[in-house]
């Protein structure tokens, strides 16, 4: 089972090459749709990693793939400017999900 990245940036793809996950560079929606598909059809990916960038591109269709496909696993990154969302986004999330602060 692989790791396959999708990220808007090169430095992002660099750091995880050095962890040997393998990846592409996308700017365009299209692409990232493209590689999306590619990236269903091919069983031997396990975990598929997107940053918060590209999630903003295809956010509907990734979604789709988060909720209801087995495979592969999609987990959202932030790039190497940091989280776009906060530094407080899980704590909030918490609060909102369940109504407890932490």
């Amino acid at each position: 089972m692989r790791v396959h990245l999708i990220s808007d940036n090169v430095d992002t793809l660099v750091g995880m090459r050095l962890a040997g996950i393998v990846g592409v560079v996308l700017h365009e929606r299209e692409a990232v749709l493209q590689e999306l598909d590619q990236a269903m059809q091919d069983e031997s990916i396990g975990i598929l990693i997107v940053t918060e960038k590209i999630m903003a591109l295809a956010k509907e269709e990734i979604m789709t793939l988060k909720l209801k496909e087995n495979r592969p696993l999609v987990v959202e990154i932030p790039d190497r400017h940091g989280p776009s969302k906060g530094s407080d986004y899980i704590t909030r999330y918490i609060k909102d999900s369940i109504g407890i602060k932490i």
